[in-house]
């Protein structure tokens, strides 16, 4: 079989390589974690497929990096309209495929997968530097097209994770080899499918799906491939640097994060609360999510009653179901993951004030990977629960005395990628979110994202930003061009 048909939809289950379906003498098959179903086989690539992608993405690259910007960006908005064109069919392909809620594809992350082109196709027809003076010789500033970027991409997000890479890459003239996550793949084969009935050129957009090991690893090792996006754990990251680092080519590693939530005794506590409770978001299955809750003495006991209530009315399930909070989690895999993360705190005698187990009777009656709700608090500082990322629906909650104990606490981490402050006064939001370790630190309010804003994390959240005119400063080789006053006919 070629094809799968998922939620209504058919899905082609093979590579998109060169402009055509390849298929694989192996396959491997994702899983539904709504009831833990096979829901597709799809072609399992390895060194052949990656070195025949690469070798279509270098030869389409002479042509699309000479494309005029104007005609790239016109064929990205035509990849967007598409996108458009089928996002109910993508959210019902993502939702069962992840498991995250049909209702935020619909209504968010699909229209960002477009956004991500559309954005990107107007940023390209903006990008400038104005020319300077050095002792009456003129500078001027070019961004010329890298050549082949590989895009590796997580399952919490796929389309729209990947598209975020995909949009700039291609909108500075470089061609992709995309490696979509083994757990949740299907989207990347609906998108070349739309690129191409978008007029996308053969070769500019390849996709080859597998595991890390087979596809991933030999992919970002391969040295005709000019540009490295990866986004997921570290461990992962410090295999692809080796690799990267062998070649010389340069990296965007966006990575996990341990994010805190501050909560001052100034603050509005129903805004924090409602806050805090957004962070069980996608089953915690948000790199972003602020997890630690850090929570100033005076309120501390208020914000943890109006904290539990709030929590307590979530609703997990179907995530197709329109009432559904969150869902389930991505793979038995993960689903084992955090569990130990929960039985480990519990044991080392952290105490549970939510949740703190699977969901056994929506698990037994469904098949799924589903997992309540979870809060901690009374550990001990430096207890793994508080200081390694879960990526699931588990959060700590401590308290602090002062400013200066609430900055130290959100510090104390080896991740920095984002920060979440909730006060009543100006000038501690200014004061405290500069001191803040974090990429973005967001004051009264969470996930508000500009495609224009740089995006990235500090420490072991990752390396690089994104966003605007850092995406194409990452994807393209930044030239200068000085030209004398002296010596022209």
């Amino acid at each position: 079989m070629t094809t799968a048909v998922v939620a209504g939809v058919e899905v082609d289950t093979r590579h998109w390589i060169g402009g055509q379906r390849v298929e694989s003498a192996t396959t491997f098959e994702t899983v539904s974690p709504l009831d833990g179903t096979v829901i597709a086989h799809l072609s399992r690539g390895g060194q052949a497929e990656v070195d025949a992608a690469v070798a279509a993405a270098k030869a389409a690259f002479v042509g699309w990096s000479q494309t005029s910007p104007a005609d790239r960006a016109a064929i990205l908005h035509q990849v967007a309209d598409g996108v458009e064109a089928r996002i109910e069919e993508l959210s019902q392909v993502e939702t069962l495929d992840n498991g995250s809620l049909l209702r935020s594809h619909r209504r968010g992350v699909m229209p960002r997968v477009a956004m991500n082109f559309r954005f990107f196709a107007d940023h390209l027809l903006e990008l400038s530097h104005p020319d300077f003076e050095t002792r009456g010789h003129r500078n001027h500033v070019s961004w010329d097209p890298a050549g082949v970027t590989a895009i590796v991409t997580p399952w919490n997000a796929p389309l729209m994770l990947a598209t975020w890479r995909i949009g700039p890459a291609l909108a500075a003239g470089n061609t992709v080899v995309a490696k979509p996550p083994e757990w949740a793949p299907l989207t990347a084969s609906l998108l070349a499918d739309i690129a191409h009935d978008a007029g996308l050129p053969d070769g500019v957009l390849n996709v080859v799906q597998g595991l890390g090991t087979e596809a991933g690893a030999p992919l970002v090792a391969h040295p005709d491939v000019r540009r490295i996006c990866f986004t997921g754990s570290v461990p992962t990251s410090q295999r692809i640097g080796a690799s990267a680092a062998a070649n010389v080519t340069p990296v965007s590693f966006e990575l996990g994060g341990k994010s805190p939530l501050l909560v001052f005794d100034d603050a509005n506590l129903d805004l924090a609360v409602e806050l805090a409770v957004e962070q069980f978001d996608n089953s915690g299955q948000v790199c972003l999510a602020a997890v630690r809750m850090l929570v100033q003495e005076g309120v501390y006991d208020e914000f943890r009653a109006k904290f539990l209530a709030k929590a307590a009315t979530i609703t997990q399930g179907d995530s197709r179901d329109e009432a559904t909070d969150i869902g389930p989690l991505v793979s038995r895999t993960h689903f084992d993951r955090v569990d130990g993360f929960v039985n480990r705190a519990i044991a080392d005698g952290a105490q549970v004030i939510l949740g703190g187990e699977p969901n056994h009777e929506l698990n037994a009656a469904t098949g799924g990977f589903y997992y309540r709700p979870t809060v901690f608090e009374g550990f001990d500082t430096g207890a793994e629960i508080v200081c390694h990322e879960v990526f699931g629906p588990v959060l700590t909650l401590q308290s602090f005395a002062t400013e200066e104990d609430g900055v130290a606490m959100a510090n104390d981490t080896d991740y920095g990628l984002a920060a979440t402050l909730v006060t009543g006064d100006r000038d501690r939001a200014e004061r405290v979110s500069a001191r803040l370790r974090a990429g973005t630190v967001w004051i009264n309010c969470f996930f508000v994202r500009d495609l224009s804003a740089p995006f990235g994390g500090s420490g072991r959240s990752g390396i690089g930003r994104e966003g605007g005119t850092w995406s194409f400063d990452f994807y393209c080789d930044v030239k200068n061009s000085v030209f004398a006053p002296k010596g022209w006919n």
